[in-house]
């Protein structure tokens, strides 16, 4: 199996949570500015009790386009992240910059 490699522990937890997708797209001329809101962002929502993880990714091919990986203890760590003050800062500095936003969750469905 791929994950052979993968500490039986480890990828239990990792497989183990709520993830949310998501893709930003950002307006001509605003990529550097929301490469540094996710950045800023990072380190706060790391902290949060129920984040297993906050990675954000920046295309190489497309430099306005953004990729963020985010996994919860569960879909209510979800909800208390988009209630935290940085979450709240972070969508109000990006939404005027992007032309697209998307936001897909996802649940465990292999044992």
């Amino acid at each position: 199996m791929l994950t052979d490699w993968i500490p039986r522990d480890s990828l239990t937890a990792l497989n183990d949570g709520f993830v949310v997708a998501i893709t930003l797209e950002a307006k001509e001329g605003e990529a550097e500015a929301v490469a540094n809101i996710l950045r800023v962002m990072t380190p706060p929502t790391m902290a949060e009790p129920l984040v297993k993880l906050f990675l954000s990714y920046r295309s190489p091919t497309n430099r306005s386009l953004f990729f963020i990986f985010e996994l919860y203890v569960s879909e209510a760590g979800w909800a208390a992240h988009e209630a935290t003050d940085h979450f709240k800062a972070a969508v109000k500095e990006l939404l005027p910059r992007l032309t697209r936003r998307e936001r897909v969750p996802f649940v465990p469905f292999l044992a």
